[in-house]
């Protein structure tokens, strides 16, 4: 009987292969290296022109805002502290 808890034979995974102890993985050479970039390049979708030109423009009035904002902020701490520490002083 299989208490709470406990395993049973459970098979390796399919992407297991091999022994698990011990030695070290092989390397890969140079052409099997390339031909599988070469394979996941030929699973990359690429943006069509439309979905290029929208991207290019959310990403520009995103970055456009975010310059505004850093500015202002930037602008209005650094009234606050020149007012702030430079006061009028009249001695």
């Amino acid at each position: 009987m299989v208490g709470r808890g406990e395993v049973k034979d459970v098979p390796d995974s399919k992407a297991v292969r091999g022994s698990r102890g011990g030695s070290s993985p092989k390397r890969t050479t140079l052409p099997v290296f390339y031909r599988q970039v070469v394979a996941e390049l030929r699973k990359v979708v690429y943006p069509t022109q439309e979905q290029l030109v929208t991207y290019f423009i959310v990403v520009m009035v995103f970055v456009v805002f975010m310059m505004a904002l850093v500015s202002a902020l930037d602008l209005g701490f650094g009234k606050l502290v020149f007012a702030i520490f430079a006061g009028n002083s009249n001695t």
